[in-house]
């Protein structure tokens, strides 16, 4: 497999890299050595009973990167990992970032189809597994030439590396990790993510919001998701503490809520109100937080106001993506106890962004167009994919694929994904502007829309609902919408489900294509 094809080519002629440039790299890996120098008995890394200092981190993820390089690895080479949230697997992070390999981080929830395409797009020289994914690591045909599980090989594995082993310095512009985007309307796609665009996250993190060195944070999330290996990363560069849980228990991260205070507490749409209803539960009080949640579209906004008061912490008004990190758009908060009359993001600092229609014309504001980035956070491109790349760098700018509006003060509302259109009678429907009105009802817990065909129309939205209220009937549903947005908007089916019916990604947003295959046994 071929690498990333090179991004386009800068119009100034290529130079050596000058001495003065060279001191000006800043490395993840020189961040986290600086790091364990500084505060070497801080702890760094917990889970359970399990706790390591920043001076034993530094020690063990030393120990495995020369272990590994003696296994025969070198910079740039790939290894897999498939294993749930465990501290071996951030351990794995950071050797990655010692030695200069890259780390390509499996998502155990896909089938064995897509485990396989993205095990073998990335060729691995290792794949790294846990005991609970080990027979569908035995079952997939990943072609990989040397697996390792961890319960039986990994302490044997960083037994032979020496703690006091040397490495070339990996340039910050090569390869850190390769996570995988969500893949609802085809094969995942591997975003490659550097070292500097992995520095450039966690400052722009730091400078958009009241974080602060030291803060800790709670990897509940997936680690082969951005929402936590950013946070993990950025933490342990600023000197904090990472809890890693294995997955999402809200009993116990009610019970690490209420003794630890934390930085950011990722809170993702759908199981926010299974933590509200814990807290009151059990009359645990959250210790705090500087900003909780995120993607604020997906959530019901009396949901948001609750949370807020019970973690006396604003709701983080986000919009960023694995590729871009925390930008473009993730710098808003929403006050504690409010419900926001709009939902209107704010640009990130340290980046540029441009919003354009389909032939990359910027449109003005009040029109929808697809968002355009530049900006140190940005990843490297998709692993040996050229036709992506080739269009989704068009121009020297990323696009995003997300479709928003720039308001006169100069904020944005994100309107949906470009590729995700209804078609009805000639004109354009975008989901989120009927799933915006849906939310803001009491009655309602969750609202997805999607299209169906018609034979008049050519499509017709069809919105899928989890009651809040059981008397709720679907041509209540529809009077919510009516006076709201225009006529042709409206939906012309509605089809209750329950709230746990609704198929999710790894960062908890409907795959709307699984629900479009349900639409005709629905019976509209």
């Amino acid at each position: 497999m071929s690498a990333p094809a090179p991004l386009p080519a800068s119009p100034l002629p290529a130079l050596p890299l000058s001495l003065p440039a060279q001191a000006a790299r800043l490395s993840l890996t020189g961040l986290l050595l600086q790091q364990a120098a500084r505060t070497p008995e801080r702890i760094a890394l917990e889970s359970g009973e399990r706790k390591f200092t920043y001076s034993e981190l530094h020690e063990r993820a030393t120990c495995l990167a020369d272990a590994l390089r003696l296994h025969g690895l070198a910079q740039g080479d790939r290894v897999a990992v498939l294993s749930e949230n465990r501290t071996e697997y951030v351990e794995l992070e950071l050797a990655a970032a010692r030695l200069g390999i890259i780390l390509a981080c499996q998502n155990w929830r896909q089938s064995d189809e897509e485990l396989e395409h993205c095990i073998r797009l990335v060729s691995p020289k290792l794949l790294v597994h846990s005991a609970r994914n080990a027979e569908t690591a035995r079952r997939i045909e990943h072609r990989v030439p040397e697996t390792l599980e961890i319960e039986t090989g990994f302490d044997a594995l960083l037994a032979a590396g020496r703690p006091d082993a040397r490495f070339d310095e990996a340039d910050p512009e090569s390869g850190l990790i390769i996570l995988y985007t969500s893949g609802t309307t085809g094969m995942p796609k591997g975003a490659l993510i550097s070292q500097r665009a992995m520095v450039a996250r966690a400052m722009v993190a730091r400078f958009d919001s009241p974080l602060q060195p030291g803060d800790a944070f709670v990897a509940w999330g997936p680690l082969f998701h951005m929402v936590s290996t950013d946070s993990v990363y950025g933490t342990l560069m600023h000197g904090g503490k990472v809890i890693v849980m294995d997955g999402l228990d809200v009993p116990e991260l009610v019970q690490v809520a209420a003794r630890e205070f934390v930085g950011h507490f990722t809170l993702m749409p759908g199981m926010i109100d299974r933590v509200i209803e814990e807290i009151e539960r059990t009359g645990l009080k959250p210790k705090g937080a500087r900003t909780i949640g995120a993607m604020a579209d997906l959530v019901p906004l009396d949901q948001i106001a609750k949370v807020t008061r019970l973690f006396n912490a604003p709701y983080k008004n986000s919009f960023g993506s694995t590729e871009t990190g925390g930008p473009p758009a993730g710098r808003g908060v929403i006050p504690v106890g409010e419900i926001p009359q709009r939902l209107s993001k704010l640009q990130n600092s340290f980046c540029e962004i441009r919003l354009v229609d389909e032939d990359d014309n910027e449109v003005p504001d009040g029109q929808p167009g697809e968002l355009a980035f530049r900006g140190p956070t940005l990843f490297s491109g998709y692993w040996a994919n050229d036709k992506a790349n080739a269009e989704d760098f068009r121009g020297g700018w990323f696009h995003m694929g997300d479709v928003f509006v720039r308001n006169p003060d100069g904020t944005l509302d994100f309107v949906d994904r470009r590729k995700y259109l209804i078609k009805t009678g000639g004109e354009n429907v975008y989901p989120a502007e009927i799933e915006r009105v849906l939310l803001a009802s009491e009655r309602i817990a969750e609202a997805v829309v999607v299209r169906r065909p018609d034979p008049k129309w050519g499509e017709a939205p069809v919105v899928f609902v989890a009651k809040v209220d059981d008397t709720l009937t679907a041509d209540e549903v529809k009077a919510l919408c009516r006076g709201r947005i225009a006529g042709y908007k409206v939906p012309r089916d509605v089809v209750f489900i329950g709230l746990d019916e609704f198929p999710r990604s790894a960062t908890g947003k409907v795959k709307r294509h699984e629900l479009e295959e349900r639409v005709p046994r629905a019976g509209g």
